[in-house]
């Protein structure tokens, strides 16, 4: 009888564990959101060509460590472009970036750093936590930009759209930009 009050109790307990534990999954709700360190961000504009463009990510902050060697955007990997779910890039109908038409929709905007040399990605899969289920198959395509110096220290990443099409991405002294049209 003892053996199976203990196991009865046992089940319970990793039953109330399992359940805990998956209030804090990445599907989380939108009040826990605002209560994670990388803070839930969101950036909309209307472009001159009429197409409105939305970046929703999450801010990381530097906190007094380097980006590349202790934080994200690691050389030559894949990033999510933000921190917590992939952050995500939406154009209410079609554009051109780089010369290459995307179609109206919700994608996925990764980021890969090489040094100063930055590849932008838009890639089909948004919904998902960071990039671990990123597939370079589910590429929509590519966007060659260059880094350079921000007038102003970002300690918390930020992203920009101005009404010309020109989207930044804002980090610590860094700043890279791509066109929209």
């Amino acid at each position: 009888m003892k053996k199976i009050l203990t196991f009865a109790i046992a089940a319970a307990c990793t039953a109330f564990a399992v359940q805990a534990s998956a209030q804090g999954s990445p599907k989380d709700n939108a009040e826990q959101r605002l209560h994670r360190a990388s803070l839930p961000s969101n950036v909309s504009q209307t472009i001159n060509t009429g197409a409105t463009i939305t970046i929703t990510y999450s801010q990381p902050a530097l906190k007094g460590r380097t980006m590349g060697k202790d934080v994200e955007p690691m050389n030559g990997k894949v990033w999510r472009a933000g921190a917590n779910e992939a952050t995500s890039f939406e154009v209410s109908k079609e554009v051109t970036i780089d010369g290459q038409k995307l179609p109206a929709g919700k994608y996925g905007l990764y980021a890969i750093a090489n040094g100063n040399d930055w590849t932008f990605i838009i890639n089909k899969t948004w919904d998902t936590w960071g990039a671990f289920s990123y597939k370079q198959s589910d590429d929509v395509l590519r966007i060659k930009a260059k880094a350079s110096k921000s007038c102003a220290y970002m300690e918390r990443l930020v992203y920009t759209i101005d009404r010309m099409g020109k989207v930044s991405l804002l980090w610590g002294d860094t700043m890279v930009d791509f066109k929209v049209q």
